[in-house]
């Protein structure tokens, strides 16, 4: 899938089929987070690949926006370091991940933002850094209507040159 129709077709995928994700997937769904570009080169992350059965399930207890965490063969802890930049950097690693993972036919969406400090000690995460989000990934149970999104017209928020002047 080229990079504009995998932005335009994704969705956020709550609900996963029972099926592992293979290995290479999973290293190109990470290694996209690693390669992303983030101010001054700093990269302000960390990228937690859990797999295991009982992980998934106390994440998905933990979460609580994201209960799903619990049916997802995969889910992908991101924390970041202390920057001025590391919401923005992090936020990017985190899309690319999104992104690649919908290339390949893997659904996921971004669980918390931030105030997930009851996760640190599940994992053992040092006090000294963040938890951003939690991605679970897998294959959606159910074909979704891919690129069906409920968006507001382009022109209301695309301008050109200055505000207000229409993109068209």
């Amino acid at each position: 899938m080229d990079v504009f129709e995998t932005v335009r077709t994704v969705l956020a995928v709550r609900a996963y089929q029972d099926k592992p994700i293979p290995a290479e997937v999973v290293r190109r769904i990470v290694e996209s987070a690693w390669l992303t570009a983030s101010s001054r080169n700093c990269q302000p992350w960390h990228f937690i690949v859990v797999e295991n059965r009982n992980t998934l399930k106390k994440l998905g207890e933990l979460a609580h926006t994201g209960p799903y965490i619990a049916q997802a063969p995969l889910a992908v802890v991101i924390v970041m370091e202390q920057s001025p930049y590391a919401v923005s950097d992090v936020s990017r690693a985190i899309q690319s991940m999104i992104l690649t993972a919908w290339s390949e036919g893997v659904g996921s969406n971004w669980v918390g933002f931030q105030n997930l400090e009851q996760i640190k000690s599940l994992l053992e995460i040092p006090p000294e850094v963040e938890v951003m989000a939690i991605c679970p990934f897998g294959y959606p149970v159910k074909k979704l209507g891919k690129g069906r999104k409920n968006r507001k017209p382009l022109a209301q928020v695309a301008h050109r040159e200055r505000f207000g002047q229409p993109f068209e």
